[in-house]
């Protein structure tokens, strides 16, 4: 035998060994292992379809909670994947606020890496820290302020496009309303983001919202390839095989930096000149980083501050875009609600009749107080948040307090109690817990039997289980919760009660297509039947008058 055979020997023994320790010795010493949890038939079996599939999901965990209790075992991508699905609040708690315990997997990293840079979304640790405390006074709320005629400017040219698309206004037309939504959001963050105008909502020829969409479009709206899957656990793939879609990627990327290198050299320009008058989030993220108060050891650097240019495309265009359309997409199914929301809204015009009377501070103020407004935008974030859940990897061995003891029921609905740990669930350093926002958002142990339904009135009578569900906003985990939970979450609401407001008082909603939703990144709608057109949203759009008046009397 020669010393070359003898090394592939010696390796290939080796990757054996460790594959062996990886995937069944741990898998046999996994705490989580003696945790109930649905059965797995076949080794390559798993639960990921109901746990993370919009279409299965929130009935598959509401019968698991029932049979097996709020804390679970699943299984991953095999029989050997043991992983912690749980429901429980306070373990939700626990996890989410100790973030040097519990941080998003390795993969899931560089996954969003690839697509948006290493901003807020990708990073754990002190760097995430460290980016976040430089972020944090750009979104206070004198700053957000500010940004209201942005808002507002926005939903306005948005309302003023439909109509000029409308060749008989009263009889309406069908618009891809996801797409449109997304123009516009993406314009919203151009200018109140960067001071950067896309114009995506007249033409969509800009090159960063070009190579923005294309990426998204050619290589996320499709659904998840094998390909993709493969270069989340072997990155050396993407350099090996160079496929379209890998080129598409990196084309798109180069694009982006370079406009965000040149943004963030223009604001630092500002910035030295003594320039103050500028508002957007980069012009106050940048300002924030240089200032003499900012310890010099604290500061980002300046790639870091251009990843923060993609996250804002991301977090501040698709995610809120989602929020709006799924909202439309309900208020059209639901044409009662839809009327008394706007009832209300025409209600709040007070008067006033100019589109810049509208565009102030004080005035979304007002907006913000709305009741029936608000109602419906906390049930649509509730309903179908854009983001169907997230995982966590524990960094330690270590124990997960829980609410109760844990237990559930045999096939034959005998009842059995565990005591896996007299104080939480014992789990080992590497394992996965998924964190089901969608799940905890609709339980119905928490909210009630009609907690699936799209019900705004709910919010005037909360069960008591609601009032202490954990969550960044209302007691819903939409936004996330805890030191990782969303920096924009008011950015994103006041952008979302402004264009309702505009857009309703101003159309009426109809003739909504079967959607079905898919859990891409973040939960988009496809049309049933017609998945491979990607992300698309067909609702008749009918004008009622630009002042929620009839169009024949204005």
């Amino acid at each position: 035998m020669g010393p070359v055979f003898q090394s592939v020997v010696v390796l290939l023994a080796s990757a054996l060994a460790w594959l062996l320790y990886e995937y069944v010795v741990k898998a046999i010493r996994s705490p989580l292992r003696r945790l109930p949890g649905p059965i797995s038939r076949g080794i390559f079996a798993n639960h990921l379809t109901f746990a993370m599939d919009p279409i299965w999901s929130a009935a598959a965990q509401d019968q698991w909670s029932k049979r097996f209790g709020l804390n679970l075992r699943i299984k991953g991508f095999n029989w050997f994947d043991n992983r912690l699905l749980t429901l429980d609040p306070r373990a939700v708690h626990y996890i989410l606020h100790n973030p040097q315990l519990y941080e998003k997997p390795t993969i899931s990293r560089r996954y969003l890496a690839h697509l948006i840079g290493e901003g807020l979304l990708a990073t754990e640790g002190p760097q995430h820290r460290q980016q976040r405390k430089v972020m944090n006074p750009a979104f206070s709320p004198s700053n957000l302020r500010a940004l209201t005629p942005v808002f507002f400017t926005k939903a306005f040219q948005l309302r003023d496009k439909w109509l000029s698309l409308m060749e008989v206004p009263r009889d309406g037309s069908i618009l891809n309303v996801s797409r449109w939504i997304s123009r516009a959001t993406f314009d919203v963050i151009g200018v109140a983001g960067f001071g950067y105008e896309f114009n995506a909502i007249e033409e969509e020829n800009e090159a960063v919202y070009l190579a923005y969409k294309v990426m998204f479009d050619e290589t996320v709206n499709q659904g998840q390839s094998m390909f993709n899957l493969a270069s989340m656990y072997f990155p050396f793939i993407r350099r090996v095989f160079r496929t379209r879609e890998v080129r598409i990627n990196e084309a798109s990327q180069a694009t982006i930096a370079e406009a965000g290198k040149t943004l963030v050299e223009k604001k630092k320009r500002e910035f030295q000149e003594g320039n103050k008058e500028s508002r957007d989030l980069l012009s106050l993220l940048v300002r924030s980083n240089l200032a003499p108060e900012t310890d010099p050891s604290q500061r980002i650097t300046d790639v870091s501050i251009a990843n923060q240019i993609n996250t804002f495309l991301f977090a501040g265009s698709d995610t809120t875009s989602l929020a709006i359309s799924w909202c439309i997409l309900l208020l059209a199914q639901h044409q009662d609600i839809q009327q008394r929301l706007r009832n209300e809204l025409v209600d709040e015009e007070g008067g006033m009749s100019a589109d810049n009377e509208f565009a102030t501070a004080d005035f979304f103020v007002q907006l913000d107080k709305l009741p029936y407004l608000d109602n419906v935008c906390k049930e649509i974030l509730r309903s179908i948040p854009p983001v169907h859940s997230s995982i966590r990897m524990a960094l330690k061995d270590d124990i997960i307090p829980i609410s109760s003891p844990m237990r559930w029921e045999d096939r034959k609905g005998k009842t059995i109690k565990v005591e896996a740990h007299p104080s939480g669930i014992k789990i080992a350093k590497g394992e996965y817990i998924h964190i089901p926002f969608e799940g905890l958002n609709l339980a119905k142990h928490v909210w009630g039997e009609d907690a699936h339904e799209f019900k705004p009135d709910r919010w005037n009578h909360l069960p008591d289980a609601a009032r202490s569900a954990p969550g960044l906003y209302s007691n819903i985990m939409t936004f996330g919760y805890g030191p990782r939970s969303c920096i924009g979450m008011r950015f994103s609401l006041m952008e979302m009660k402004t264009f309702l407001f505009v857009l309703l008082r101003s159309f009426r909603f109809d003739d909504p297509p079967r959607v079905r939703k898919v859990n891409v990144i973040v939960t988009r709608p496809y049309v049933k039947g017609s998945l491979k057109e990607g992300t698309q949203m067909p609702i008749r759009v009918t004008s009622i008058g630009v002042h929620g008046k009839d169009p024949s009397l204005t």
